[in-house]
């Protein structure tokens, strides 16, 4: 995990609609920038619909939701339409975006090691700062974990 204190390592990913977003779009407002391993699993799904639930608190902070993961735009657009996601799904294919925000990781699945997406969390200031870090965390009770910090 990068340090609390320092400056998020800037990015350019294509959101679930086609759109460019870089954290710079973001300046001036506080972003929750959610790293989670795959669409439509059980896991994300229950996060991504705790973040859903509890979106109009976070708005009502004035803060920024954006979850990113390797899978494609097509597969974001699928996701926030069947889970009804209000918020933004970046993708990060080649999970170059991961691998700076040190949640590319390697992970014992089923015995075997392989690289895959540690669910981890940064909670970024409004001048881009990281002010939080939230590290394997578990899905049903994230949002409101980080509503309660905010």
């Amino acid at each position: 995990m990068l340090e609390i204190g320092t400056k998020a390592p800037e990015f350019a990913l294509y959101d679930q609609d086609g759109h460019l977003h870089t954290l710079n779009n973001y300046l001036g407002r506080k972003v929750i920038l959610y790293f989670y391993p795959k669409d439509q699993t059980a896991g994300c799904i229950k996060e991504a619909c705790s973040f859903r639930d509890r979106y109009p608190q976070f708005t009502e902070k004035g803060v920024v939701i954006l979850g990113v993961s390797k899978d494609s735009v097509k597969s974001h657009k699928n996701f926030e339409e069947k889970q009804h996601l209000p918020f933004t799904l970046l993708s990060d294919p080649d999970h170059k975006v991961h691998e700076l925000y040190d949640v590319w990781v390697e992970k014992n699945m089923y015995g075997k090691k392989v690289m895959g997406t540690e669910r981890s969390t940064y909670l970024i200031d409004e001048e881009g700062f990281i002010i939080k870090t939230y590290q394997k965390v578990k899905p049903a009770d994230h949002a409101e974990n980080v509503l309660k910090d905010l």
